[in-house]
């Protein structure tokens, strides 16, 4: 099977903050994700805050969760912090998991 988006999402919705029960893709953490075809992965992500007790933690997640894709090859995850994340990121699936605006 090919890489895609998609199974990198698949795979990154495998991810959580420690403190926060939603995956890290509906917690709005991930900014970008882009591949090749010869299986090198990007992903540009934030955290909730620069103090995250999980900084180490969640992008070595991140890196094993996208690494066992078998088509991947070498993956390099990028925290960004512009923009800084809020919490109007978070999708309406990880909304409504948190109990927010219902």
């Amino acid at each position: 099977m090919p890489l895609s988006r998609e199974r990198i999402y698949e795979a990154l919705r495998q991810c959580y903050d420690p403190e926060i029960p939603v995956n890290i893709v509906d917690l709005g953490l991930i900014y970008e994700v882009q591949h090749d075809d010869a299986g090198n992965v990007t992903v540009k992500m934030t955290l909730t805050s620069q103090g995250c007790p999980s900084a180490l933690a969640i992008p070595e997640q991140v890196k094993e969760r996208v690494a066992a894709i078998e088509e991947v090859r070498d993956i390099d995850v990028q925290i960004v912090w512009e923009p800084a994340w809020n919490p109007s990121m978070i999708s309406p699936a990880g909304r409504q998991q948190l109990g927010l605006d219902l």
